[in-house]
């Protein structure tokens, strides 16, 4: 059989460590941020001992390719260890993992002469944060369809130095644990040096810069600013502030992509982190699973059996387990063609944004359906359910909103004249 869903011996040693991290690292963390208010940015600090342990433990190596010195694996195994500590403890998880999609664009794109900027996340040392700096106050959404502003964080060349202005919103861990400036921020900008030529297109001015925590120092004080720290409903120990860059002057060499090729590697980088937000959904949506099967089986609600004998409640638990199932197998699928083919890029990359539209949305669904099947008792914040859901929510709107963003690359796919529907499947259709 072409299909095999028994896990490599890679693949169950992923597991096996992830479950260990999770439960043993990651969900210790919790009890540790839970004590300062909500929302504080106290609880985003509180982490960093849980950080600096995950990276002792090679995790932040092993979101580094080989190619540049890491020891990362296949996506697949992402998305085994996402998943895994995604079902224990999302919140502190988040954090590890937004340094992977900040070094995404490196791992894409970096040459030799960018390996110093890789260097603090291959030591195994310290709690270094990189972020990248994506979305802005604004939203992005339509920013480069033609006649549009374009992103409004702009930098422009002067000699040997590029020097950065604008506003940023919601880049996880982009302000660093004391919120003066990550360890390594890749910032997407417009080229502003020379204006928008006729026949130009908003993209063509897209670039990424790397900014690092030594070149905001050097730029001394109001160079990197926090203006507000966003209190979210989940995911409370995470850090993705509205910031603002002022006249931040960096060298040359910080180019990491130069106007032209930012787009493209930005969203090439979303494309890889579509599958793990997947993974992300089918970790809450086991976890509302086993938490809504373990109420079931030990309460009654004053009856005579317990819940789950009851056809209601098992037709809401049995339709939270199936999606569940489903969720995975997608994820699972996107991921081994993302790097396996069959198909173009383009197939590939359609099953990428259906794994992150589809699992994102199945699972807010997931939590809403044990609610409602748990009952009153769910409202209850002594209970996991109200926080998964809270976790969920953010799902479907964050690392490119699936209205705004996934579905509209989606419907671009479609709309191509070489569209080819089930090439990432079967392979490339053939003309009879």
């Amino acid at each position: 059989m072409p299909i095999d869903f028994h896990l490599s011996p890679s693949q169950a040693g992923t597991h096996q460590a992830a479950r260990s991290l999770a439960r043993n690292l990651l969900l210790p963390s919790r009890q540790t941020y839970l004590q300062h208010p909500p929302n504080s940015p106290l609880r985003f600090q509180s982490t960093q001992p849980t950080y600096a342990a995950a990276v002792s433990a090679g995790l932040l190596k092993g979101q580094v390719s080989p190619a540049h010195g890491g020891t990362g694996g296949t996506l697949i195994e992402s998305a085994i260890l996402v998943e895994e500590c995604y079902s224990v403890e999302p919140s502190t998880a988040l954090t590890i993992f937004a340094t992977g999609l900040g070094l995404t664009p490196l791992n894409l794109a970096a040459g030799p002469q960018h390996v110093e900027f890789l260097a603090p996340f291959l030591s195994g040392e310290g709690s270094p944060l990189a972020s990248l700096v994506f979305s802005e106050p604004g939203g992005v959404a339509n920013a480069l369809e033609k006649g549009a502003k374009g992103f409004q964080t702009t930098a422009r060349q002067e000699g040997d130095e590029w020097v950065i202005n604008g506003e940023k919103m919601w880049a996880t861990n982009c302000a660093g644990w004391d919120f003066k400036g990550c360890d390594l921020a890749c910032v997407v900008c417009r080229d502003v040096t020379t204006p928008l030529e006729e026949g130009q297109e908003p993209q063509d001015k897209v670039m990424i810069i790397l900014v690092t925590r030594a070149d905001l120092d050097r730029n001394g004080e109001g160079s990197f600013e926090v203006l507000r720290h966003i209190a979210t409903p989940g995911h409370t120990s995470v850090s993705g502030p509205h910031v603002r860059y002022a006249n931040v002057r960096v060298p040359a060499k910080n180019v990491l992509c130069p106007p032209g090729q930012g787009a493209q590697v930005a969203f090439g980088s979303f494309d890889g982190s579509a599958v793990l937000v997947g993974a992300m959904g089918v970790g809450l949506m086991r976890a509302a699973f086993d938490a809504a099967i373990a109420f079931a089986k030990r309460d009654d609600r004053g009856g005579a059996v317990p819940l789950l004998e009851r056809q209601a409640f098992a037709d809401l638990l049995s339709g939270v387990k199936m999606q569940t199932e489903a969720a995975r197998a997608l994820t699972w699928k996107a991921a081994h063609a993302m790097e396996n083919g069959p198909g173009d890029y383009d197939a590939r990359r359609e099953l990428a944004l259906a794994a992150k539209v589809f699992c994102s949305e199945a699972a807010v669904k997931a939590c809403t359906d044990v609610i409602n099947a748990v009952g009153i008792t769910a409202y209850d914040l002594d209970q996991p359910f109200s926080d998964l859901l809270n976790t969920a929510v953010v799902l479907p709107i964050f690392d490119g909103g699936n209205v705004g963003i996934r579905r509209r690359h989606l419907q671009q796919l479609m709309l191509k004249p070489t569209y080819d529907a089930w090439a990432a499947t079967y392979g490339p259709s053939t003309s009879e």
